[in-house]
C-alpha cells in the first residue's frame, strides 16, 4: 500500500482509529509515508491544519477566473503584445514582463517603434500545465510609464527576482488595464473579469512549487493518483491512464484516458491548503483512505465527484 495524499476528501476526514485500522506497507518516497507511526503523527497534523484552515464547499471547488488569471500572469514568462501602427497595420510583439502587486503586466519593450503611449493595446499572455492544459488572459488597455520613482523600483526588484538580472528602466512600460479576457484552454469559454475583481482576486499560493509537485506525483506516485481517481470520482468507463494536470488551494485536476477519448476531473481539498507541507499532507491523507476504501477496511465518507468533461 502506498501512502500519498491529505485532505482531497469532500467531507470531514475519517477519524484517526479509521485511518489507520490496516498498517500501509513499507515504501520509501518524500511524498509517501513509510511507517504507521509516521502516519500518525502525519494525521493529527493534518487534522490540526485543517481545523483552522477553511473548508472547501460544493460551490467553491477551484479557483476563480479571475484567481486563474491572476495566477497566469505571475507564473508566465513572455507574452504578445499587439498594437496597432502608424501605417494603419497590427503588429504583435513578444515581451517579457512581471506583474505589478495588483497584478497589471510591466513589459520590457526595447524596440523603437512599437510603443505609442496611452494608444489601446492588448497584451495576451498563457502558461501550460503539464503539457496538457494551457489557461491564459489577454490584457485590454493602454502603456504608460510608471509614474512615481518608487513604483519603478518595485517593478524593478519584480523582475530581478523573476529573471535574475537587472531590466533597462527606460525600457519598462506599465499597462493600464480596462478588461481582461480569460480562458481555461484552447478550447474552452471565454470569460471576461472586471478590472476591480482581478486587482482584488489573489495569484494561488502553491503556483511556484504546483508543476513540482504534479511532476512527482505522475512520476512517482502514478499508482496512488489512479487510486484516488477511481475511489474519489465516478465513471463508467475503464480507465487507460490518469495524469494529475495541476493542483491549487482547493484541489487538483486529473486528465483520464479511455477507449472513449479524454476526461478532465477536478477532485477538491476538504480544506483549502496554503503551502506545500499541506499539499503533500492532504495527498498522503487521501491516498491512504482510497486504499483502505478500495481493501473495504473502511466505507467511504465523501460523496463522489460525477463530473467528469470530454476534452479530446
Amino acid at each position: 500500500m502506498s501512502l500519498t495524499s491529505p485532505s482531497i476528501l469532500s467531507s470531514p476526514l475519517p477519524s484517526g482509529g479509521a485511518i489507520f485500522s490496516k498498517k500501509p506497507s513499507q515504501r520509501s518516497s518524500s511524498l509517501v509515508v513509510s511507517s504507521a507511526r509516521r502516519g500518525v503523527r502525519l494525521v493529527a497534523a493534518a487534522v490540526a491544519a485543517s481545523a483552522s484552515a477553511p473548508s472547501v464547499s460544493a460551490q467553491r471547488t477551484q479557483p476563480s477566473a479571475a484567481e486563474v488569471a491572476r495566477t497566469v500572469a505571475e507564473l508566465a514568462p513572455s507574452g504578445t503584445l499587439s498594437v496597432v501602427g502608424p501605417d494603419g497595420w497590427p503588429l504583435g510583439v513578444g515581451a517579457r514582463f512581471v506583474a505589478d502587486a495588483a497584478g497589471a503586466p510591466a513589459l520590457c519593450l526595447a524596440a523603437a517603434g512599437v510603443t505609442v503611449l496611452d494608444a489601446r493595446s492588448s497584451f495576451h499572455v498563457e502558461f501550460r500545465q503539464s503539457g496538457a492544459r494551457t489557461p491564459q488572459c489577454t490584457f485590454l488597455g493602454a502603456l504608460t510609464k510608471p509614474s512615481h520613482e518608487y513604483d519603478l523600483k518595485k517593478l524593478s526588484t519584480r523582475w530581478e527576482r523573476k529573471f535574475g538580472e537587472e531590466i533597462d528602466e527606460d525600457s519598462m512600460y506599465l499597462m493600464s488595464v480596462e478588461r481582461i479576457l480569460h480562458m481555461e484552454d484552447f478550447t474552452e469559454d471565454r470569460v471576461w473579469v472586471a478590472p476591480s475583481e482581478y486587482s482584488d482576486a489573489e495569484p494561488d499560493p502553491l503556483r511556484n512549487f504546483a508543476e513540482s509537485i504534479v511532476e512527482e506525483m505522475n512520476s512517482k506516485h502514478a499508482e496512488d493518483v489512479r487510486r484516488i481517481y477511481s475511489i474519489y470520482a465516478e465513471s463508467d468507463f475503464q480507465a487507460r491512464d490518469v495524469k494529475m494536470i495541476w493542483v491549487d488551494k482547493l484541489g487538483f485536476d486529473l486528465h483520464v484516458r479511455s477507449e472513449e477519448g479524454i476526461f478532465a476531473v477536478r477532485i477538491p481539498f476538504s480544506r483549502q491548503v496554503s503551502d506545500e507541507k499541506a499539499v503533500k499532507s492532504s495527498f498522503n491523507m487521501m491516498s491512504h483512505h482510497a486504499w483502505e476504501v478500495e481493501k473495504s477496511y473502511v466505507a467511504p465518507e465523501f460523496e463522489k465527484v460525477q463530473v467528469l468533461k470530454k476534452v479530446r
